[in-house]
């Protein structure tokens, strides 16, 4: 698999791993409380001007919103939301006759999520949407956005504290307007396996090759079809990184280097590594192998929530950003031609 965003090649199929101290070139303000999950807003008219959204999980917690220099910008953290876990970022949804991006929040301690338009970020969801209603399970943790390449139609995808282990842990709306101003949801599936160890947290889209991938804790990491209405769409594709962890599978990242080309970054939080696979097979492995190519320890703290972003490139980074959690209230951001690098 070769990566000229890279500047080389990694992948093989005899790979061999690494493990270096690689050392963020931000660390930001810090959050009041706890720090769990962030996502990237890519300003494609100015990348400069982009933006990095991270929750504060706390029953007075907060979505904070950071500049690429790390700093929180003023007037723009949303305040009030009880324990908002994972958040994630959605390009292009339409709604009340607009086009424009949206950040989606787990609110755990209301069994909801939280939608807001990017970047003023303005509530757009009538006060919040409830999932797993009808649960006695219903407490949100993870979140993904989907773009249905085929008809532009925008899913969420969310995990839970707690769940069945009968297939049905996570649950897939589509967001929908309203009609009236805001974003309703409808719920179209409920998939994905669940070992019964821990509980399912990270949860991660790789929107191009239409595949959601998601940590089952202490396990490896579990993979579908994101499309809900794909061909054998409810069975599971493999399941992968299950050995070398200290103790929990955390974040996940999907690090793009072309069509189908580039990495799946998970956190081995316990061990402070990064642990880095194959997007997609190579010449000799099928699709859904994934192997692992290298490990490298961070700076940071016991990483939860990690996303990457190859299409944010900037000066300080060349090959695009790794923003990752640490668990001091802050997060880390990282090139990722420091984290991938060539071999």
């Amino acid at each position: 698999m070769a990566s000229a965003a890279f500047g080389g090649t990694i992948a093989s199929c005899n790979s061999r791993n690494s493990e270096d101290l690689i050392k963020p070139l931000v660390i930001t303000e810090p959050v009041r409380y706890d720090s769990e999950d962030p996502a990237i807003w890519i300003n494609k008219e100015n990348p400069a001007e982009s933006l990095v959204l991270a929750t504060d999980k706390h029953k007075n917690g907060s979505l904070y919103v950071f500049d690429i220099a790390g700093k929180v910008i003023p007037g723009k953290n949303v305040s009030g939301i009880a324990r908002p876990n994972n958040v994630d970022v959605g390009y292009g949804f339409s709604l009340d006759g607009e086009t424009f991006d949206i950040a989606v929040v787990t609110e755990r301690l209301e069994n909801r999520i939280r939608i807001f338009r990017l970047p003023d970020m303005t509530a757009i969801d009538n006060g919040g949407i409830p999932v797993f209603e009808g649960q006695e399970q219903n407490a949100p943790m993870g979140i993904a956005l989907y773009k249905k390449p085929s008809d532009g139609a925008m899913y969420a995808i969310v995990s839970r504290k707690q769940g069945p282990t009968d297939g049905t842990y996570l649950w897939q709306y589509r967001l929908e307007d309203s009609g009236e101003g805001y974003v309703t949801a409808r719920k179209v599936r409920a998939f994905g396996k669940w070992s019964g160890h821990q509980e399912i947290e990270a949860v991660a889209v790789d929107n191009e090759l239409g595949y959601v991938y998601y940590s089952d804790e202490g396990v490896g990491v579990r993979k579908y079809h994101a499309d809900p209405n794909a061909q054998n769409a409810d069975e599971e594709l493999a399941l992968f990184a299950t050995n070398g962890f200290a103790e929990d599978h955390e974040g996940i990242a999907i690090c793009k280097t072309g069509d189908a080309e580039g990495y799946i970054i998970v956190s081995d939080q316990a061990a402070g590594k990064l642990r880095i696979y194959t997007r997609n097979g190579t010449s000799c492995q099928p699709p859904h192998r994934h192997e692992l190519l290298k490990v490298v320890k961070t700076s940071a703290l016991e990483t939860d929530g990690i996303e990457a972003a190859t299409a944010l490139v900037l000066p300080d980074y060349p090959s695009g950003i790794l923003v990752v959690m640490s668990n001091d209230k802050t997060y880390h951001y990282y090139s990722l031609q420091d984290i991938i690098g060539p071999e």
